[in-house]
Formats: structure tokens, C-alpha cells, sequence
């Protein structure tokens, strides 16, 4: 049913907006609820804010001296290091206002309009690409509670209400200049900026936890150290290239062979892939359930970083993409097939159980492997490189489902499996713990803003 909302002239916010998409009741509400709460103007908390130089994308993926912030890091009230690239202290000079500074806040000034965060410090010396906006805060108040509110339904809807262009949506500096803040007492604002800064520790637990099994991984396989070496010039037999039905040269790269070599060396023997998991058919057909709600998982929904989901997308079944074919089950791993992608890997959690994935994903079944253990061969050199050899493909290159038939594994005792399983599950549950923070966090600033401040204090002393 359509909704109307008749605005006086007088009440236009200047003529800098006539559109009725700026003035939608939901948008409306929220100021007025924020106008009457004890607030200042977000250009009194902030020294400035910049938007950084353009850079020609002569960054890499090969660690340099300073990392390079994409808007796709910049997520909710954290950053998502899971795809790194940098650029040389050279070319970092030559962008001195792009230098993020402690305590700095990020907001996506184009495409994904509406996420932010602020930069704790860690890691060091990292460069903002001209996709972010850095707001420079004059320490009146904590940015780590500034964060926290434009991540709540108030600030989110404030931001995105700013937003302009059809294609792609921008925000302005100016515009993000006049939101109103809410100003709490300064015992409900220490307690937030605890929570947040909580939650970062336990982000950083998490990845280390999940360093620490890769890491004992690859010292079982003795590939702790080890890195391919991609040779520029090789020769591949003419009977090999029948053989592949392959004729490319990227199919006959010696460092793909390498690691199968190094497999193969294993003590403790390896098998083909497909012995130990069930290789899942994209066969479900959400429409045959036309109003029933549906999660649905696609690759930008995978933090890669510890192989989790991180976002699902609500779809009607009757509205859901062509794509949308799997129906996840706890346990499962979902290994993206795109070239490009490959990385894009994750165990699917009790959260997620039932949700729909799209079909750029395989999804591997365990069967007499841990579901931890598969989730980190397959974000290691030993799954990642086999199916980068196997891409093929001009407009759409992937991993042709029937090519997994020769991708193998090795067989990791039992022992060691459950040490490896233990870290993965410790990291995935430090993670959850550091978003449920994060929303106590959220909804005890919303609380403070829609009732009192006496009942958002009550709120964190029961749930945090």
C-alpha cells in the first residue's frame, strides 16, 4: 500500500532537497526523536572531515609498507581485513591526509553507504582509499561511542537518509557535518566505549585463535614455510594437454604440481577430496515457497578472514534470485567457485542452518572429517591453489563442478584433527561474543535515546 507524507514549504530543508525519498516519515521520526534528547551537532565533535585523494589502483596484494582501506574493509562498527592491499611508503607521501590516525572515524562515502567504524589504532600505518570518509574527532567525546551511535537504527537511518545519486549512492561530508549527536552522561558513555573495546579484543582473539590453526595445519603437513614458486617460463608434454583437455598455459603452472607433490609426501598418506565429503547439488527450489522468509548467503556475506558468514540478505521465496539453489546445513562448508573468489570459504553454523546460498559456492557435506579441518584445507594453499588450476572459463571463470574428481587431501590423524577443531570453534565463538557486544552496545544507546539513560545502564548490567 502506498504511503503519502504532505511536507509544508516551510519545512523543506532548504532547497538543496525537494525529493520525497529524503523526507520519508521513517527519516522524519528519527530527527525528532533525536532534536529532543540533549544532542550537539556532529561538526562540533570533529576537527574535520576529509575526503582522501584519489589513487590510481596501483595497489597490491603483496604486503607493502603501509595497508590500503578499501570501503569493502570498512564493516559495522569493525574493520574486515580478510582481503589486504597495500601500497609503498612512497606513494603513502604523497597522501599525508589519507594517514589514519587513532580514533579516526570511517564512513563508506559511496556504494555501501550507511556502514562505519572508527580505527583503533591497529593495524599501523594504513592509508584511506577516496571510497571512505575520515572524520577527525576533537576528543570532546569518545569516537568509540560516536561509532557505536551512527551504527545504531538512529545514526544508520541518519546517514542513509543523506544519501544521494541513483546508481551510486553518495553522502556528503557537509551533510554528515550537521547529524545530531545524543549526549549521555559520562558514566553511560564509559560503559559503551568498554563494550566496543571489548569486543576489538575479542575480534583480535578470534583471528589469532584461527591463526594459530592454520598454523598447526600446515606444521602437520611441514608446509609452514613453504611458498610456491610461480615460474614465468615452463613446458608441458603435448599428451598432458590431451590428457587435461586443457591447453592454457595458467593450467600447467608448475607451483599448482608443486603442492600437489607436497601432498602427495605426506606420512601419514592423502585421498581424493570427494571420499570425504558429500559434494552437495544446488537442487532447492525456494519458489515452490513463495511467501515463506529466507536467508540468503552470497560470496560479499563471507568474512574470509576465520571463514564464517557475516551477513545474510532476507528474501521471500517466491522473490529470491535464480542463484539462490542450496539449502545449508550446519556443518557444512561452502568454498566459493569463482575465480577471483576462491577465498571466499566458510562454515556454515546453527545460525545459518537453513539458509539459501547461491551457486557460486560448492558446498561440501563432511563425512569422516571434522567440518573445522575442511573449513581450513580449504582456505590454505592445499584446497586454494587445486582449484585455481582448475578455473576455466572466458566472461565467467570457475571451477567446473566435475574437475573436483582429482582434487585431493591429506589424511589428518584424528588427534591432531580435534586440536585443529578446538581453535576454529574457540575463534568462531570469540567472534560471536564480540557481536554480541557490539549490539548490547547498540541497543543500550537506542534504549538511552527512546527512554531513559537509567534504563540503558540497567540494560548492560544485565546482558554484558
Amino acid at each position: 500500500m502506498a504511503i503519502f507524507n504532505v511536507i509544508k514549504l516551510s519545512e523543506l530543508e532548504g532547497a538543496k532537497r525537494l525529493d520525497a525519498e529524503y523526507y520519508k516519515p521513517e527519516y522524519l521520526k528519527v530527527k525528532q526523536k533525536l532534536l529532543k534528547t540533549k544532542f550537539v551537532y556532529f561538526k562540533d565533535l570533529v576537527k574535520e572531515i576529509i575526503h582522501p585523494k584519489e589513487i590510481k589502483r596501483e595497489y597490491e596484494e603483496e604486503k607493502q609498507d603501509y595497508l590500503f582501506l578499501l570501503a569493502q574493509n570498512v564493516r559495522p562498527l569493525m574493520l574486515d581485513l580478510s582481503e589486504k592491499n597495500f601500497i609503498s611508503e612512497e606513494m603513502a607521501k604523497l597522501m599525508p591526509k589519507n594517514l589514519l590516525e587513532k580514533g579516526d572515524l570511517l564512513f563508506i562515502r559511496t556504494g555501501a553507504v550507511g556502514d562505519s567504524t572508527v580505527y583503533t589504532g591497529e593495524p599501523p600505518k594504513v592509508i584511506a582509499s577516496a571510497h571512505i570518509l575520515i572524520a577527525k574527532p576533537n576528543f570532546r567525546v569518545s569516537p568509540y561511542y560516536l561509532a557505536v551511535f551512527f551504527n545504531t537504527s538512529f545514526g544508520k537511518n541518519l546517514i542513509i537518509r543523506g544519501t544521494y545519486g541513483a546508481l551510486q549512492p553518495e553522502i556528503a561530508p557537509n551533510y554528515i557535518k550537521n547529524l545530531p549527536v545524543p549526549i549521555f552522561s559520562r558514566d553511560l558513555i564509559i560503559k559503551i566505549e568498554k563494550l566496543f573495546l571489548k569486543s576489538q579484543d575479542l575480534l583480535q582473539e578470534s583471528q589469532n585463535l584461527y591463526s594459530q590453526a592454520e598454523s598447526l595445519l600446515l606444521e602437520e603437513l611441514g608446509l609452514k614455510d613453504f611458498k610456491p614458486k610461480y615460474e614465468k617460463t615452463y613446458n608441458a608434454k603435448l599428451s598432458d594437454a590431451f590428457s587435461a583437455h586443457r591447453i592454457d598455459a595458467e593450467y600447467f603452472q608448475p607451483a599448482y604440481e608443486e603442492v600437489v607433490r607436497k601432498i602427495k609426501e605426506y606420512p601419514n598418506g592423502f585421498s581424493k577430496l570427494l571420499k570425504h565429503v558429500e559434494n552437495i547439488k544446488p537442487n532447492f527450489d525456494p519458489t515452490k515457497y513463495p511467501d515463506e522468509d529466507f536467508c540468503y548467503v552470497e560470496l560479499a556475506d563471507i568474512d574470509s578472514s576465520i571463514g564464517i558468514i557475516h551477513s545474510v540478505n532476507k528474501v521471500k521465496g517466491g522473490e529470491a534470485p535464480s542463484r539462490a539453489r542450496r539449502l545449508l546445513k550446519e556443518g557444512d562448508v561452502i568454498v566459493s567457485s569463482v575465480e577471483g573468489s576462491l577465498e571466499k570459504v566458510a562454515l556454515v553454523d546453527r545460525e545459518h542452518d537453513t539458509c539459501l546460498a547461491s551457486t557460486g559456492f560448492f558446498q561440501f557435506r563432511p563425512l569422516n572429517i571434522l567440518p573445522e579441518v575442511l573449513l581450513v584445507l580449504s582456505k590454505t594453499i592445499i584446497l586454494q591453489l587445486q582449484l585455481k588450476k582448475l578455473c576455466s572459463g572466458t566472461i565467467l571463470t570457475a571451477v567446473p563442478k566435475e574437475s573436483l574428481r582429482d582434487t585431493i587431501i591429506p589424511i589428518i590423524p584424528l588427534s591432531i584433527q580435534q586440536e585443529i577443531a578446538s581453535l576454529v570453534q574457540q575463534s568462531h565463538e570469540a567472534r560471536k561474543k564480540a557481536k554480541e557486544l557490539l549490539e548490547i552496545a547498540k541497543r543500550a544507546v537506542e534504549i538511552a535515546i527512546e527512554n531513559s539513560e537509567a534504563e540503558a545502564l540497567d540494560y548492560i548490567s544485565k546482558h554484558a
